[in-house]
């Protein structure tokens, strides 16, 4: 049996005994051939008839040949009479499983059976020898179509993204960059609006100020949104919230107006999808999304929970049978329930790749797994957490919306109590939920009831805040916007962040993805090439419509559902109708440097110098034959180019962090001031930069360099000792900043290894 993993195969190996070999092929044997002498490495695509895919020249890595081909000399030499190919059970599982079978038929091995488990259970495994599987071909051409996709918009659309210094483009990779840079400039046109609020405890519950209702002179609205929000809370009056403090602090009660009487049920969840496992991860256990995912693989390979790659809520009979039965005997009757599905179950949801089940336990009356790894018993209860809750009734509470009063102050004062009556699917999940209380208050609930305020120095507290853009997406909040939009598949969710981080056109900082300077040029600059030209032109290749509509139809060729020839010429002919016009708008279009230069070059003109050169012209309507002469004449007027904001800014910016005074610091290095800075990178404003980054790098490392590098050593289960020999250094007290950022980034490499 030969799969992709080699955990998994031992795993296997354990199941199967005596006369069988397992070995492990490493995923991915062969590829489209992209590195120095390969034939066909310059090729965005290969010819071939309306009615045929293409015969690409599929090639592999050195190491990849010799480890395949070591496989088929055990095999030989063990006389190995049947071959049962049990890759990944998705269309790259397929792929793969078909190159396997052609090395293996032309090594002479003509007995072969496809064999598919989502789970790596001994039963799962031995059920799995009794199928006359088949390879699916019509998932290998889906995968196929996939891959030549990729490789024709990566290969030609490069062409038009290095014109604007971007090295790269992709299929899926470049409208999840669209959402991430759309949200930036959504904040940057927020604007701060001010408020006052109002809170105080009383019986542990917390009350706020009403202090304008909907349609009162001085109502708070915030109108930034899709439509107007009132928030009765908040008031533009600080003299009235003020007001509000005084008249709690002086009366220390409120009384009860109005209570109204409510029972809520909190519904389970249903069991995780790869995306859903993502976000409840970061949530929950504050992971990213490569340390779900590695932490995931192994529980999988390991035979504790079902494959982890699928869009399915779906689970099978048995399992959920046998979760009831754990849950009847721990927890009684009134804990079962209807059981959780989600709209893929309900509606049968197009987006759906293939008859995944959901990623639940594999033993589903194991709820704690024998192993010495905390990380892997702690994502593995949260799965097994899920499936349960999933399959348990709902948490009730009883709920009582109250409104209040102080004394001498006609204001309405709001609050909610509620607690807990039946714990429901809570029961199996509370190491993952905050404490829900389940006694109602002490005080009476009944109108004109008399309730204590305990007064402090924040009880009652007045906030005065302005409010915020809205969030930044995290890792786990894009992987929800691909699905919710169609794009991307639960094998391609952690790959595509990845490598928009890897490529510098994001960066995850505090875990919010902001995108680089070299990521919005891409998107605003590059993409409208593609995506804004005529009406007549149906496709917008780099829109969300485009992508998931070429997703669906990925998935129809798997599904027999469509052709996969003609959905592939069809694609190369809308491709190249709009590729063409976009490759030869770029070739005239100048690029944002050369834009961006000619400006810093004419702020140091006069306004007639500026009209000589331009000779009446706007720069945004110069072709790039254009741009290059007037660049030329505008270097020999100009004269030395000013610093640029940016360069001013980060010279401000780490002499605070230095604790230097800025104006002594540039006297000592014979600048009056940071106007007489020049740019460029021989300017004196590099230099200034560099010698910042000098004195910076000299100086200790900072508290939280010293916090990563021990986090990261423990996580490596390195000594500290050892870590600081990487860089050299004797002891930790000791390390230099420069020193410091050296070693976290090789650490980093580590640990991802």
């Amino acid at each position: 049996m030969i799969m992709e993993s080699g955990a998994k195969a031992k795993t296997v190996k354990k199941y199967l005994g005596k006369g069988w070999m397992v070995d492990a092929c490493g995923g991915h044997i062969d590829r489209l051939p992209a590195k120095k002498g390969e034939k066909g490495k310059n090729d965005a695509m290969w010819e071939s008839s309306r009615d045929k895919l293409p015969e690409a020249p599929w090639t592999s890595d050195k190491s990849k040949k010799d480890k395949i081909k070591k496989i088929v000399q055990n095999a030989k030499l063990k006389d190995v009479e049947e071959i049962f190919i049990a890759t990944d059970p998705d269309r790259e599982g397929e792929f793969i499983a078909w190159r396997l079978s052609e090395v293996f038929t032309k090594a002479g091995f003509e007995r072969q059976k496809r064999v598919i488990f989502n789970e790596i259970t001994e039963n799962s495994v031995l059920q799995s020898l009794k199928q006359n599987g088949e390879i699916n071909y019509r998932m290998v051409d889906a995968a196929k179509v996939r891959m030549f996709m990729d490789r024709l918009i990566g290969w030609e659309c490069a062409n038009v993204s290095r014109r604007s210094g971007i090295n790269s483009m992709g299929r899926v990779q470049t409208p999840t960059l669209g959402f991430i840079v759309e949200k930036e400039l959504e904040r940057e046109k927020h604007i701060p609006q001010k408020y006052h609020s109002v809170h105080f405890y009383s019986e542990e519950i917390k009350f706020n100020i009403r202090f304008h209702e909907k349609g009162e002179e001085g109502a708070w609205i915030d109108d930034s949104g899709k439509s107007p929000k009132h928030y009765p809370e908040r008031t533009f009056d600080k003299d009235l919230a003020k007001e509000s403090i005084e008249m709690l602090k002086k009366n220390k009660e409120i009384k009860l107006l109005s209570i109204k009487n409510s029972i809520k049920n909190r519904k389970a969840k249903p069991p995780f999808t790869t995306d859903t496992m993502l976000q409840s991860s970061n949530s929950y256990l504050g992971w990213s999304l490569a340390k779900t995912s590695s932490i995931a693989s192994e529980l999988y390979e390991k035979g504790h929970i079902t494959y982890i790659r699928t869009d399915s809520t779906r689970t099978n009979k048995d399992s959920r049978d046998e979760m009831k039965k754990y849950i009847l005997k721990k927890f009684g009757n009134e804990f079962i329930g209807e059981g959780a599905v989600g709209p893929d179950v309900k509606k049968q949801s197009v987006n759906v790749q293939d008859a995944h089940e959901a990623i639940r336990p594999t033993r589903p009356g194991i709820r704690e797994i024998d192993e010495k790894n905390e990380d892997i018993k702690k994502l593995y209860r949260l799965i097994w957490s899920r499936f349960a809750g999933s399959q348990m009734s709902d948490s009730i509470r009883e709920h009582r919306s109250i409104r209040a009063r102080t004394k001498d102050f006609q204001k309405d004062i709001s609050g909610n109590a509620s607690w807990r009556i039946h714990a429901g699917w809570e029961e199996v999940f509370q190491e993952f939920l905050k404490k829900v209380p389940v006694r109602p208050p002490a005080s009476e609930l009944i109108v004109g009831a008399t309730w204590k305020i305990d007064i402090d120095s924040n009880n009652p507290e007045l906030v005065s805040e302005e409010t915020k853009p809205p969030r930044r997406f995290s890792e786990s909040s894009i992987v929800q916007e691909m699905k919710k939009a169609g794009i991307g598949r639960p094998s391609t969710y952690v790959s595509m962040v990845q490598k928009l981080q890897e490529k510098k056109y994001v960066e995850n900082i505090n875990g919010s993805l902001i995108p680089t300077e070299n990521g919005r040029r891409l998107w605003l600059e590059v993409v409208p090439l593609y995506n804004n030209q005529s009406e007549e032109i149906l496709y917008k290749i780099f829109s969300t419509e485009f992508t998931s509509m070429m997703e669906s139809k990925l998935d129809n060729i798997a599904n027999s559902d469509a052709d996969s020839a003609s959905v592939w010429h069809d694609f190369v002919f809308d491709f190249y109708e709009i590729h063409n016009k976009a490759d030869m708008d770029s070739r005239n279009n100048p690029s944002s440097k050369q834009i961006k230069f000619l400006k810093d070059l004419l702020r140091n003109m006069s306004e007639k110098e500026q009209g000589k050169i331009l000779e009446g012209r706007d720069i945004k309507s110069l072709t790039r034959e254009e741009i290059g002469p007037i660049i030329d004449d505008a270097k020999t007027l100009s004269g030395p180019r000013k610093a640029s904001k940016k360069q001013i800014d980060k010279i401000i910016e780490t002499c605070e962090k230095l604790s230097l005074d800025l104006d002594e610091f540039l006297r000592d290095n014979g600048i009056e001031d940071l106007e007489n800075l020049t740019g460029g990178r021989d300017g004196s404003a590099s230099v200034l930069i560099g010698k910042l980054f000098d004195i910076r790098g000299n100086n200790p490392a900072t508290e939280n360099q010293i916090k990563a590098i021990r986090n990261i050593s423990k996580y490596l289960e390195i000594e500290i000792e050892d870590a600081m020999a990487i860089v050299k250094t004797t002891t930790i007290e000791e390390i230099n900043f420069s020193d410091a950022s050296e070693l976290i980034g090789k650490l980093k490499k580590m640990k991802k290894k």
